[in-house]
């Protein structure tokens, strides 16, 4: 049998502890595997996410594709964290600023002194929905109670900044710790507002220096619950700003119509930090910026680095770790 051998590691993002935050594989050398190999990588990782390094196609610094076990997605922000913080201890990347050619174009990651990824997300979207209350409480398997009286009323909203995300506010931590989320029902709601997933959040926070707590679910893309999601949290970031969550917020909202004049966000916080994966054993902190451009950041811990085995397209055996 014909193989190819590939390093490959699992880097915990959001988080500075091995075996918490949110697991990306990192292949960093993918130049010359095909699209099927890529797959079967992502597979054998079974991460939520696996990201593929590759020689540039245009003006960026190089060039990324990421695969969940069973596609590839165009954008993930977890495993762009622990590409970035990887590449940076192994002083293969300095501290500075990176050009990063993905699927929705090329992005900007800033690379700390201290080690902490800033990752530039698209331009921010977002769309105020009226989904059914009941039918989306039945997926989350809460009270419909749970979604009403939440600050000031906020909507459920579709936001993105790279991926399209489901936004459902909640009322309190509880409620969102005990969901019990209907797999089923959760995929056919992403389906029907085409969006990645569902982002269920509470300003119910465990730490009270967080704004929120979070919980993601995108049965669809082959990932029931992921632990901590960078592209949600830069999602709902712009929510936040969009729908004037924050009291005495001077944000206005802008139509694609309006004047180039940019919203005021003054009243925001210079950062956020969202909480998530407590509730899969796998606590991690995203901080998150909204200003001119949302910007996703944290930290990131190796905790796997090996060489993989792949074989040829045409061969089908599993791939040996």
């Amino acid at each position: 049998m014909d193989t190819d051998t590939r390093r490959a590691l699992l880097v915990d993002a959001f988080t500075t502890e091995p075996l918490a935050g949110n697991a990306a594989g990192v292949v960093p050398d993918a130049d010359g595997l095909s699209e099927t190999q890529m797959q079967a990588i992502a597979r054998e990782l079974a991460v939520s996410e696996t990201v593929f390094v590759h020689e540039p196609d245009d003006d960026g610094d190089y060039r990324v594709r990421y695969f969940t076990p069973t596609q590839e997605v165009d954008l993930c922000g977890h495993a762009t964290v622990a590409l970035h913080a990887h590449l940076h201890a192994d002083g293969v990347l300095d501290a500075g600023t990176h050009a990063m050619e993905t699927n929705v174009g090329t992005l900007d990651v800033d690379v700390g002194e201290d080690g902490v990824v800033w990752m530039t997300q698209a331009d921010p979207t977002v769309e105020e929905v009226t989904p059914d209350e009941e039918r989306v409480a039945d997926a989350l398997g809460v009270d419909v109670a749970t979604l009403r009286d939440v600050g000031a009323d906020l909507p459920m909203a579709v936001a993105s900044t790279g991926l399209r995300f489901l936004i459902v506010p909640i009322n309190f931590l509880e409620h969102l710790g005990n969901a019990d989320p209907d797999m089923d029902a959760i995929e056919a709601l992403t389906e029907e507002y085409e969006v990645t997933g569902l982002y269920a959040f509470t300003f119910d926070a465990l730490d009270a220096d967080s704004t929120l707590h979070g919980r993601m679910f995108a049965p669809g893309a082959g990932i029931p619950e992921d632990p901590v999601t960078g592209t949600a949290s830069g999602a709902c970031g712009a929510y936040l700003r969009e729908v004037d969550a924050f009291e005495d917020s001077e944000t206005q909202r802008v139509s694609d119509e309006a004047s180039e004049e940019r919203s005021d966000s003054r009243a925001l916080p210079d950062e956020m930090r969202f909480e998530q994966g407590h509730f899969v054993d796998r606590p991690g902190l995203v901080r998150v910026r909204i200003g001119d451009t949302v910007q996703v950041g944290g930290r990131a811990t190796p905790s796997f680095d090996g060489t993989m085995l792949v074989p040829e397209d045409e061969d089908d055996d599993i791939i040996e770790a």
